[in-house]
């Protein structure tokens, strides 16, 4: 069962007001400007989209806003239902079915994590057992679960007890795990490190899910076109150009930045919720040359 997540997909902000509350209204304006810069997949309500500082009111409100304003723009959803109370992902699981939204992705829970892969198994399999119908992605990214375990085992393994196993979201530097999941049956394993898209890509990538993918997505086709034309030289330099971006937001609180950076870009996202940082006007001042780039432009 396979969607599939090739190219670029964009790992989605959830929009606040001002104030820190929820603001679904502004999603079908996140919708037309990632189409228009040639994004055809999004995922919802993952890391980027701040999942675990919503409330389970507030991430069906987005589920909601993104089934309704993605078929304008033709756009593929895949909603992040992951979450410390599993009982909680299946209900997200179940909701982006009868939504009709296009897959189901979960990260392992982080504050009781699991162990062992039969452990981790375990979890995903109530989970996507909550979507039959729909993909299942499992979301890799220990680096904020902390939950390591050798992910080509888990998709050797996981297809007994989870049928709609498609893949496995894979935001891990490892790859040489990364290269040896792409041998392991027909799964869909996009990467998901934005700053290594292009060695994941000489790896074997077919598709990767990203952050900056929402602000920097011309740069990011240009990156791959480079890479499929042979042209290393550009390649090189693109994939250099967006780690100095990306270390740019970083030094002054990664989400805060970039929601700034999307308003600035026409799409008002609000801040980013503690206990996340959020830029002073004095460090959106010193970004705002840098992002007014020629290098981010179509």
């Amino acid at each position: 069962m396979n969607i599939p997540l090739h190219g670029l997909v964009a790992a989605t902000h959830t929009p606040f007001h001002p104030d820190g509350s929820l603001a679904p209204e502004v999603v079908p304006l996140q919708a037309a400007h990632l189409s228009k810069n040639g994004i055809r997949t999004v995922f919802i309500t993952g890391s980027t989209g701040e999942s675990h500082s919503l409330t389970r009111d507030e991430r069906l409100a987005v589920f909601r806003a993104w089934a309704e304003a993605a078929p304008a723009h033709d756009l593929t959803v895949v909603a992040h239902a992951g979450s410390n109370c599993l009982e909680d992902a299946k209900v997200f699981a179940a909701a982006a079915a009868d939504l009709g939204l296009d897959a189901v992705a979960a990260l392992a829970p982080s504050y009781y994590k699991p162990d062992d892969l039969d452990t981790l198994i375990d979890c995903c399999a109530l989970i996507a057992g909550a979507a039959p119908g729909l993909p299942f992605y499992y979301y890799d990214i220990p680096a904020l679960t902390g939950v390591c375990l050798p992910m080509r085992e888990f998709l050797a393994k996981a297809p007994e007890r989870i049928p709609n196993l498609a893949g496995v979201k894979f935001t891990n530097d490892d790859l040489d795990d990364y290269s040896r999941c792409l041998k392991v049956g027909d799964f869909d394993i996009p990467w998901g490190i934005d700053e290594q898209l292009l060695a994941a890509l000489q790896a074997g990538a077919r598709g990767a899910v990203g952050s900056s993918y929402n602000f920097a997505a011309p740069l990011y086709r240009r990156l791959i076109q480079a890479f499929e034309d042979g042209d290393l030289e550009t390649a090189t330099r693109l994939q250099r150009e967006a780690i100095e971006l990306i270390e740019a937001l970083a030094a002054v609180g990664y989400l805060g930045a970039v929601k700034a950076i999307m308003e600035w870009q026409g799409v008002p996202l609000g801040p980013a919720r503690l206990p996340l940082a959020n830029p002073s006007p004095a460090q959106l001042e010193s970004l705002h040359e840098k992002f007014d780039s020629p290098v981010l432009q179509p």
